[in-house]
């Protein structure tokens, strides 16, 4: 592989497009924003942004064939990271307003909304890292930057050997513990804003872009 992998960030009608590109491109890798399917499909690394609603976004993922994507990725263990509602749309699905909607299945259980006096969840916080994260590696410590109403409130998937258990790293909003971030063979997430957190953020997409030379 080349020392400057390419990335794509999809295009599905939802999500910093612009700040995440130039975030990524920071690092020195080649990034493009496209909604192609096969350029998503074929690039070194695919990153999965999102703001708003999980049922319009996974409309407009489905409207391109994100969520068939992302899938075709991991089977061929091509690394995929999702951010916010990027993240959120990738477990089974997502309860809104009384409204459920399927999510792109990859992980078990619900995002659903926080049990906070406060919301949305706006602001820097830290994150509780899993021992040995490649995702936080120097940056275990640093806050990361929020905006967010729902979250994935509990991880419900068995990893058996010989298979390698995921990282699961969590936040507490208030008195509410949420899942903030994973590192699960070729899918990562965040549902923090790299892209929005400063040098923590890029170095945390610097240690993923990194994995894409490997």
């Amino acid at each position: 592989m080349t020392s400057h992998p390419h990335v794509v960030v999809l295009d599905y009608g939802s999500g910093n497009l612009r700040s995440a590109e130039r975030a990524v491109a920071r690092t020195g890798a080649s990034v493009v924003v496209t909604a192609d399917y096969h350029a998503a499909l074929e690039a070194d690394g695919l990153v999965v942004p999102g703001v708003g609603a999980f049922e319009s976004c996974m409309q407009g993922l489905r409207s391109v064939k994100g969520d068939e994507l992302i899938g075709r990725r991991l089977a061929g263990n091509r690394p995929v990271l999702g951010i916010c509602v990027g993240m959120q749309i990738l477990f089974d699905r997502g309860l809104e307003h009384g409204r459920g909607t399927q999510g792109c299945g990859e992980w078990p259980g619900s995002v659903e909304r926080l049990h906070a006096d406060v919301l949305p969840h706006m602001g820097w916080n830290t994150v509780d890292v899993a021992d040995g994260s490649a995702l936080f590696a120097g940056v275990e410590q640093e806050r990361f930057y929020f905006v967010h109403t729902y979250a994935a409130r509990s991880w419900d998937l068995e990893v058996h050997e010989p298979f390698k258990k995921p990282a699961v790293h969590w936040t507490t909003h208030e008195s509410d513990r949420f899942v903030s971030a994973v590192e699960n063979g070729p899918l990562w997430a965040t549902q923090f804003h790299p892209e929005k957190s400063g040098d923590a953020g890029a170095r945390l997409l610097a240690n993923w872009v990194g994995t894409l030379q490997m």
